[in-house]
């Protein structure tokens, strides 16, 4: 049985990537295979990967979640979006020297007025007077993680998207997708990988660290996902030729194993709370190209289940000392699991 200590590691800041890569797909690759760890560089992924295996990719597209904004009374407001409930309506944390109550109008970046809604747990229901989605475009700010010391500019907003994205509704990106561009999808399209899509909205919940030693105490937090029935198809040939399913980042994973609960994946929509720790067998997903996690994540957590933990110790160590960049606009890992 693991505990958070075991997840703990000591990260020189400098290792923290702070800006992306000019080029999308220049980062570098760690492969981790078993016991066995190689250095390549991402667009290496065309070489690594077969004809037939399935890419499966999280089309979710990063809101502009982020308001600066002031209550009735004057007071300071910092408001981030954590999800759509429904054209009107969102859940939100509010940061506020006193919390909102219902009732209550918050003048949001200084171009609208929103109204406090009951409390949901730590979030808060915000009613908007007009389209969520349009008012989050027009006015709000990109929410990049709180590792990243500078504000969003406009090569954040282009950066901080992958190439790929579609369905508004994530605070965060799905970041190992960040790593493809058109061209390299150009040429695992032409070598005969395969592309499928799911959808799963990240929450901030995705940047807090476990803060109980137990795991089994840890209260996850829950994400909204969709696997399409094409996807579903797309993994069942995939899986009858001997293919590898590939899921590009944790949340493609999460949201392929969510709905695969059943010992087989089938299509849906659902909230997923899914806390996957090492003991766990996977059950569709076969390899996995991530980025590199923070100390004490449920990311760690996750990636140690899919391709052991003594090797995920050693292959983080092995990132460090070799300057490798961490976090969401560094390099990436491709891994494979051992339990399907």
């Amino acid at each position: 049985m693991y505990s958070l200590s075991d997840f703990d590691f000591n990260l020189p800041p400098e290792r923290i990537a702070q800006v992306p890569l000019p080029d999308r797909s220049a980062s570098r690759l760690l492969l981790l295979d078993g016991d066995a760890i190689a250095d390549r560089q991402f667009a290496d992924i065309v070489d690594l990967l077969s004809p037939g295996d399935l890419l499966v990719m999280n089309d979710t597209r990063v809101l502009k979640a982020r308001f600066f904004g002031v209550k009735e009374t004057g007071g300071n407001v910092e408001v981030l979006v954590e999800r759509v409930l429904d054209s009107r309506t969102v859940l939100a944390q509010v940061r506020a020297s006193k919390s909102p109550k219902p009732g209550n109008r918050i003048r949001l970046a200084d171009a609208f007025d929103v109204v406090a809604g009951v409390r949901a747990g730590e979030f808060f229901t915000l009613h908007f007077d007009a389209d969520v989605f349009e008012l989050i475009e027009a006015h709000g700010r990109l929410p990049l993680p709180p590792y990243i010391d500078h504000a969003a500019d406009e090569f954040d907003e282009q950066r901080y998207q992958t190439v790929y994205s579609k369905e508004p509704g994530a605070v965060a990106a799905p970041t190992a997708g960040l790593h493809f561009d058109d061209a390299l999808l150009a040429r695992l399209a032409a070598k005969g990988v395969h592309f499928a899509y799911v959808t799963l909205h990240v929450g901030a919940g995705t940047f807090q660290p476990v803060r109980v030693e137990v795991l089994a105490e840890h209260n996850m937090h829950t994400e909204w996902y969709t696997v399409p029935q094409a996807t579903v198809d797309a993994v069942r040939v995939a899986k009858a030729a001997g293919k590898d399913v590939v899921a590009v980042g944790t949340t493609s994973l999460r949201a392929l194993e969510s709905a695969s609960q059943s010992g087989e994946l089938v299509a849906g929509s659902a909230d997923t709370a899914l806390f996957i720790t090492p003991g766990y067998t996977f059950k569709t997903v076969s390899r996995l190209i991530t980025n590199f996690h923070l100390p004490k994540s449920t990311l760690l957590m996750l990636v140690s289940a899919f391709a052991g933990y003594e090797p995920i110790r050693r292959a983080y160590a092995h990132a460090i000392a070799s300057e490798y960049r961490f976090f969401s606009y560094g390099d990436a890992m491709l891994l494979t699991t051992k339990s399907l």
